[in-house]
């Protein structure tokens, strides 16, 4: 059983992302008190796909052509080490 933070530490999101999820039906969770909890199956039985946003078609690239900076990406990799 996992914790709404757990999971997202787990998947690298948001927990509000992973709340977001279970409020949506995309993630299985229960409630203990006030907690939500996640079975780690049905964690891992989430499509990987749901874990980034997909962008739309005409936001991958700059004006110029050039592909879009993974911001998010980038931020996420100097944190890392925190």
């Amino acid at each position: 059983m996992l914790t709404v933070p757990e999971a997202a530490r787990r998947v690298g999101r948001n927990p509000e992302t992973v709340r977001r999820w279970i409020r949506e039906g995309k993630l299985v969770a229960r409630k203990v008190g006030t907690q939500h909890v996640i079975e780690a199956a049905d964690l891992d039985a989430l499509d990987p796909a749901e874990w980034r946003s997909e962008l739309p078609a005409a936001w991958r690239r700059t004006v110029t052509g050039e592909p879009m900076p993974d911001v998010v990406d980038a931020v996420r990799r100097t944190r890392a080490g925190h």
